[in-house]
């Protein structure tokens, strides 16, 4: 029996009609450990984001544009219909459910795996249907052979040199906006958050230097619940020092009083379980506090940023200067120059990892805006057409998230049109001014005005914040075109990548990361300005030079003074220093 019918029985057991699983582990991660990838194991889908649902007579796949393609691919052959979210013909999960199952079913969840607004919204979807939210086991455990455990890697301490702030002194910061709230504590869920105010890293998510934990802060005591085969001696004493003590994971609970979770982010099982372990507790909903603390970085953080991202840019340097002659030469494909970067990355001091899976994405596959070569779809690359590569690395002192678009060889209008205008986009961006407190969205029109102009659009986000040596998606800011309220402020860290995506014919996407600095104050309060900390020549030979603006080329030319300036020093070749001067060569 496979494992569709064994969770058929596994449902008519406990008398339930349907099971869904999201992509999320009990912690909201964007990436989670192997144990949590329960949507993977039941679906074959491996996407980062989407949601299986499996009934007792049908199943279906809901994931976004990024993934329409990978996912028509991976669902051939198995009882899963793709469901295309946010099309107009597409259901909702409630709405299909309702359409498949007889009123009155009860619809089963993990409540470990889905967060209290999820499970609320669920519930009242389910319940205009007329279907019935259960909170139910997760039939992973029974079912799923040889899945693995929770990770028990060990914890690391993040040097104050790279961190620029004592634990204490975090944990303190925290508890002055618990006492502003009028609550007793809090629980910390999100693993960035808790790796942040601990200065402590792991390695049990892929790409993302954080430990599988929970964190309770109250006004007088600090708790880290993490599997303590995972802490040191050495941890353990820094724990102590910082004034945190350690318990195992299985034991978070709430020591009572008014406590605050975040409700969009903390799983709904917790909350029941922290009621449980303590009756008095009482709940308090908010939005993380945590995280707009975070996103601002201190001196330590930005000259970390800045050192990661010289070394990035030279193995960059020495990457783009071996790949065109490569290509010519023959042999090359999307998964070899992947490795290529990943080994010259490799080679730079306190490299770590990679920051996300690398997108390399060649002629038609640059169209997959999250694509990721297998090798079944890995692509040789020629002598033409453009190679979309976004990629990033985690470095002790930083993160570093790029991505360029690059002529391989000739190239059509069409491409060097869609490659103008998405570098319009980037550099209208990047020149921005704005008031301090000004959200991401309503600068977000900027990346794309050029594009609309002719009729063209990309449906990701355009910005996202970056962690320090944390994860390479960070909030709360973003810039996007619908409503991120979170404001933008100085020492924020935040992407600039505006993209076009032609189905079937090629992708471009030009990317950097920046940093909200200081611009000037004036009677209408203080501006706020972008510069950008990446270093890595932009490609010039797509660019069609009537359709940019002279302030577009004077930024452009700028930069590039800049990359050349920044990283010349740092090359001891001199094909590569003679390479990097001709590719930042003034328009």
């Amino acid at each position: 029996m496979d494992k569709i019918e064994r969770l058929r029985q596994w449902l008519r057991d406990r008398n339930l009609s349907a099971f869904i699983f999201p992509s999320t582990d009990p912690h909201s991660g964007e990436y989670v450990p192997e144990r949590w990838k329960t949507r993977e194991w039941i679906s074959g889908f491996n996407g980062s984001a989407g949601t299986a649902v499996v009934t007792l007579t049908d199943a279906a796949l809901w994931t976004d544009s990024r993934y329409f393609l990978a996912a028509e691919q991976q669902l051939a052959g198995t009882p899963f219909r793709l469901m295309k979210e946010r099309l107009a013909d597409t259901p909702t999960i409630a709405r299909w459910l309702g359409q498949v199952l007889p009123q009155g079913s009860r619809v089963g969840i993990d409540g470990w795996v889905n967060t209290v607004d999820d499970a609320r919204r669920l519930q009242g979807d389910l319940q205009f249907e007329g279907l019935e939210l259960v909170i139910a086991p997760d039939p992973a455990d029974d079912l799923w052979e040889g899945r693995p455990s929770v990770p028990l890697n060990p914890i690391e301490i993040q040097p104050i040199a790279f961190a620029g702030e004592e634990a204490t002194s975090k944990l303190e910061r925290l508890r002055n906006r618990l006492h502003e709230q009028h609550a007793d504590g809090i629980i910390v869920t999100q693993l960035d958050d808790i790796a942040w105010l601990t200065n402590l890293r792991g390695t049990d998510v892929h790409c993302c230097p954080l430990f599988v934990s929970y964190l309770t802060v109250t006004t007088d005591e600090a708790c880290l619940y993490t599997d303590p085969r995972k802490v040191s001696p050495e941890v353990a004493d820094y724990l102590s020092a910082q004034g945190i003590r350690l318990d195992s994971y299985a034991n978070v609970r709430c020591l009572g009083g008014r406590i605050i979770i975040d409700p969009s982010t903390c799983n709904h099982a917790l909350i029941q379980h922290t009621a449980d372990a303590a009756s008095e507790c009482r709940i308090i909903e908010h939005p993380n506090i945590v995280a707009p603390t975070k996103a601002v970085k201190n001196e330590s953080e930005i000259a970390g940023y800045r050192r990661a991202m010289q070394r990035d840019g030279v193995a960059l340097v020495r990457f783009l200067r071996w790949l065109l002659p490569a290509v010519e030469a023959g042999g090359e494909t999307e998964i070899s120059i992947d490795r290529k970067l990943t080994a010259l990355r490799a080679e730079q001091p306190l490299y770590r990892d990679m920051s996300f899976d690398t997108i390399a994405g060649y002629a038609a596959h640059g169209a997959i805006v999250h694509y990721e070569a297998t090798p079944e779809t890995d692509a040789k690359l020629e002598p033409r057409g453009l190679l979309l590569l976004d990629s990033g690395a985690q470095y002790q002192d930083g993160t570093t998230d790029i991505t360029r678009t690059i002529a391989l060889g000739p190239l059509t209008d069409e491409e060097r049109t869609d490659y103008t205008l998405v570098l319009k986009g980037h550099i209208r961006l990047a020149m921005a001014k704005f008031p301090a407190g000004t959200s991401g969205t309503q600068l977000d029109v900027l990346a794309r005005y050029a594009m609309w102009q002719q009729g063209l659009n990309f449906l990701h986000g355009t910005g996202h914040g970056v962690g320090s040596y944390l994860n390479v998606h960070e909030g709360p800011h973003q810039i996007r075109m619908n409503y991120m309220p979170a404001p933008l402020r100085a020492g924020m860290t935040v992407t600039n990548e505006p993209g076009i995506y032609k189905t079937g014919k090629h992708g471009c996407r030009t990317e950097n990361t920046q940093l909200i600095t200081h611009f000037r104050d004036s009677e209408y309060g203080e501006f706020l300005q972008f510069e950008p900390l990446t270093l890595c020549p932009i490609d010039t030979t797509p660019i069609r030079r009537e359709m940019m603006a002279a302030d577009e080329i004077e930024w452009l030319n700028s930069y590039h003074e800049h990359v050349c300036r920044e990283l010349l020093p740092l090359l001891d070749n001199e094909d590569d220093r003679q390479w990097l001067r001709e590719a930042t060569r003034p328009l």
